[in-house]
């Protein structure tokens, strides 16, 4: 029953996420290009109201993603998350008052099915809720400079594709980071209650780990077409997600014959993923 109501609270978590991101699109394409990676950026989309609707429905997905990682697995709830992408495309179609295309559709199809086949194979389970200060450190150390690599080959690129796919891998190992935080967050909410959850040192982690990703997402998006930046965001942070749940918690999937259909999923999600971005050119405003 836990494993059912952690990815129903997963794919609402993804439904939001989808959602918000597509109203932060539409407030993002109006910032002054000078304005790109500094606090004005900031100042800017917080006088529009379309960004801070936005923001409300990726804290409401935000609570269902604790819920959901209080409920099952890193490596169970992250994954689930990549239907955001899909979600995300048939989001901005409908916004764009034009239908999806059927490059669109058989890519959503793609990468629902095959994230079915491969959590139905993989069956994530196992781990442990307690990690040693020095694997935590080296976690710390390890994400935060993959991000700053990518922030800093992303600043020197013109406005386009590669820039906002860059800022878009950026912000996908914040969120992943942000999960593996809120994980062991959750464990001391539901170990030692309330007050033991706002004194962990986790929970200011997860926030400000959140925050960074958020600003990071919102230059991905001024920086060029959501579909440019959602699949990096998307498949970046469930991979991620997946390696940290099992270097972190010591999560394990199931091996032997099970590999073979985990592979397959994998290719149909990868190929779907592959596929989305010729829909780019058939979306209007480039949403």
């Amino acid at each position: 029953m836990s494993a059912a109501l952690s990815v129903l609270f997963a794919l609402l978590a993804a439904v939001g996420n989808a959602s918000g991101t597509v109203l932060q699109r539409i407030a993002a394409v109006t910032v002054p290009h000078g304005d790109a990676f500094s606090v004005r950026l900031v100042g800017h989309l917080l006088r529009r109201p379309v960004w801070l609707a936005g923001i409300a429905v990726i804290v409401g997905a935000a609570a269902c993603q604790a819920l959901a990682l209080n409920l099952g697995s890193l490596s169970l709830v992250q994954p689930i998350l990549v239907i955001e992408l899909p979600f995300t495309l048939l989001i901005a179609a409908a916004h764009s008052r034009r239908p999806l295309p059927a490059a669109g559709w058989a890519a959503s199809v793609m990468v629902t099915v095959g994230l079915g086949i491969a959590l139905a194979a993989a069956a994530p389970s196992g781990g442990h809720s307690q990690v040693a200060g020095g694997l935590w450190a080296l976690t710390l150390v390890c994400t935060t400079g993959a991000m700053a690599v990518c922030v800093l080959a992303a600043l020197p690129r013109p406005r386009g594709r590669l820039r906002a796919a860059l800022f878009g891998s950026a912000s996908a190992i914040g969120y992943a980071l942000t999960a593996t935080l809120m994980t062991a967050a959750t464990d001391v909410f539901a170990r030692d209650g309330g007050a033991a959850f706002l004194t962990a040192w986790q929970f200011y982690g997860f926030v400000a780990s959140g925050a960074c990703a958020l600003f990071l997402l919102a230059n991905a998006m001024e920086s060029g077409p959501l579909i440019a930046s959602q699949p990096a965001v998307t498949l970046g942070e469930a991979l991620v997600s997946l390696a940290l749940g099992m270097l972190v918690y010591g999560e394990r999937a199931r091996t032997g014959w099970w590999l073979l259909p985990e592979a397959v999923g994998a290719v149909l999600v990868t190929w779907g993923v592959l596929i989305l971005p010729r829909v780019d050119t058939e979306t209007p405003r480039k949403l």
